[in-house]
């Protein structure tokens, strides 16, 4: 497919391999092994002289379709489908990482990704500095000899930190490192890691890319000597890789992710002015109000600042609650960049293992509600929190 065409047309026909019966929708290959015609086939489908299929933890018709389209989407040279976003994170630092080396990583990230980088990484002799992501001098000042990964996210979790893409890049590639961006929150639609000088994007596509709240999935892109090289093998002997039920589930939500993802967008905007204004709310983030720290370099790096808002309440954790208990639309979970609008509390759920004092530096207070804006129209999901609010 023509890389030049609009990203709304990618997400529609990007990666479709019909079979015989020439179906519209994509087809659903429920299979976890292939047949071959005769032994010689089988032994080339091994050996790597047969491009063709041999196991769905290798790679499924169906998983290929979504990874295609997503590659497209992203103008990757590739990609894997994983089984879920932490699946995808721990992916990308084991199977490029080992016993003396270092990772520099951004302090503002999210919960799970602080333990498999403060946890599991050390007990395979893997080492890592966390850094204040948004000082650039501070990535150059955490770099070793033996430093071989950089890791951030972008807007972060749940405070929305904006981290100059281009400029850890830089910096990680003088030091011989590679980049990893999780680029979940600025979802695919509005910010491009790859161009801006990451050599891996990562991405839950549990969030935008389902979008509807049904299936978990992840996916890792980059360049093919990674993703069919280290990656490949990796996944191969590890087995966190997509079913083909979750790839064709998110193969519909890509149809509609353009749409959905400004949408959002819009109303988060809007959402954003008016709790600025409210007398029961101290703070709130959003890259798209010109009073966020890093609202011109969001400007310049996404196309739209995305659909998450966070706001601190005055009461603290009391107050949220009440908050969170009075709303009627809005939902309480833990998910984000579903259709439906969701309330998330991060101190207790998402970032609760965190220390107290972590939480502090990350500016996650008690009175801190992260929301993901789905797609009620604004005037409703405005109504249902100024009454919330009230209650607060």
């Amino acid at each position: 497919m023509n890389i030049d065409l609009h990203p709304r047309t990618k997400l529609v026909h990007g990666g479709i391999e019909r079979s015989e019966h020439h179906e519209m929708s994509e087809a659903l290959y429920l299979t976890q092994g292939f047949a071959y015609p005769d032994a010689e086939t089988a032994e080339a489908r091994f050996d790597g002289s047969d491009s063709g299929y041999v196991y769905a933890r290798y790679g499924n018709p169906t998983v290929g379709m979504f990874e295609q389209r997503l590659a497209l989407l992203e103008e990757a040279e590739a990609c894997f489908a994983t089984a879920s976003g932490m699946a995808a994170m721990h992916a990308s630092m084991f199977s490029q990482l080992e016993a003396g080396d270092h990772v520099v990583a951004s302090r503002a990230l999210f919960g799970s990704c602080h333990y498999i980088l403060d946890n599991l990484l050390p007990r395979f002799g893997v080492e890592t500095t966390l850094v204040e992501g948004t000082d650039v001098s501070a990535w150059e000042n955490a770099v070793r000899p033996e430093t071989k990964v950089f890791f951030l996210e972008t807007p972060s979790n749940p405070t929305l930190e904006i981290i100059d893409i281009r400029a850890v890049a830089d910096v990680a590639h003088d030091a011989g490192a590679v980049l990893v961006v999780d680029n979940v929150f600025a979802t695919p639609c509005f910010q491009r890691p790859l161009a801006l000088g990451a050599d891996i994007v990562m991405y839950s596509t549990t969030k935008h890319i389902d979008g509807q709240g049904r299936c978990l999935g992840g996916a890792l892109l980059g360049s093919k000597e990674f993703i069919n090289g280290k990656l490949f093998e990796y996944m191969k002997h590890t087995g966190a890789a997509m079913s083909p039920f979750n790839a064709w589930v998110m193969l519909k939500g890509l149809e509609t992710l353009d749409l959905r993802c400004r949408a959002a967008a819009d109303s988060a905007e809007a959402i954003a002015h008016v709790l600025t204004d409210h007398r029961a709310i101290s703070r709130t983030i959003h890259p798209g109000l010109p009073t966020h720290p890093q609202h011109n370099l969001a400007a310049v790096q996404m196309e739209r600042p995305g659909t998450m808002v966070s706001f601190e309440l005055e009461g603290g954790k009391p107050a949220a609650f009440n908050f969170m208990n009075a709303l009627e639309i809005i939902r309480i979970s833990n998910n984000l960049g579903d259709a439906k609008s969701i309330a998330t509390h991060p101190t207790t759920t998402t970032h609760q293992r965190m220390t107290e004092k972590d939480r502090q530096t990350l500016g996650i207070t008690p009175g801190l509600i992260r929301l993901s804006v789905g797609l009620e129209h604004a005037n409703d999901l405005i109504s249902d929190i100024s009454q919330a609010l009230d209650a607060a």
